[in-house]
Order: structure tokens, then sequence, then C-alpha cells
């Protein structure tokens, strides 16, 4: 397992670095659930990270803290939990790294105000349709 685990175009996780521990899984399966490890934790060292830059581990530990770890035991099968398990810290990974940008506060363009004025008159001219009328 010498490839990498790609998490955003800049950062990628070795597979070494993960810690993957099977147990038996809870719940209904019958003889194969109570003999089989199929329940699958993975847990990646967020602090002893090789991989990962200043910027990425900081805002790793600010958001996650120390240690990720992620659990999977909803199939029957070892390999299927290990790839919903490795989905999932990926996408705690990427949710945690992903940078918002700053929004620019912008006027309203001169067009814009014009159709929501219109839009307002012409509801204003809808609801003094419905008025009953007054006799002069």
């Amino acid at each position: 397992m010498a490839e990498e685990l790609r998490v955003t175009a800049h950062c990628r996780i070795s597979y070494d670095e993960l810690e993957w521990r099977f147990s038996g899984s809870g719940g209904p399966g019958g003889q194969h659930a109570n003999t089989s490890n199929t329940r699958v934790e993975v847990r990646f060292n967020i602090n002893d990270s090789p991989s990962l830059g200043p910027r990425q581990r900081a805002r790793l530990l600010e958001r996650i803290g120390p240690v990720i770890r992620v659990v999977s035991a909803e199939s029957r099968s070892q390999g299927r939990n290990r790839d919903l398990a490795l989905d999932r810290l990926l996408a705690r990974l990427r949710d945690a790294l992903h940078v918002e940008r700053e929004r620019r506060p912008t006027k309203p363009t001169k067009g814009s105000k014009t159709r929501r004025l219109d839009a307002k008159k012409r509801r204003g001219d809808i609801k003094k349709g419905r008025r009953p009328q007054r006799p002069e």
C-alpha cells in the first residue's frame, strides 16, 4: 500500500499514515456476523502527519482536533466497510480544509433597482384591482 489518498489538489496522505482496526460488527447477521471482523475503524493522526503543510495542519487541528476517527459497520463485507470508511474520512478532511472565499460587498445595479421597483408597482396594481370600486 504505497499509494496515496488524494484529499485535495494540494493535499495527499500516504496510506501508511492511516491506522486500521477491525472488529466484530453488532446487530443481526447470523453466524457470519458473529465470526467475521467486518466493522472498520480508520484513524488519522493529524499532529504527526508528515504529509500536511503547516497551514493545512493548523486548519485541521482547529476544525477537527489532533486525531480524526471514522467508523463503518453498515455492510456485512469488510472490504465494503473499508471503502465507506475511507470515503467518510475523505469527506471530513475535505470539508475541514475547505476555505470559504471572502465575499466582496457590491451595490445593486441600476437595472436591478428598476426591475425591483417595477415588480412592486405591478404587485400594488394587482392588489389595487382587488379592492371594491367606490362610487363617484
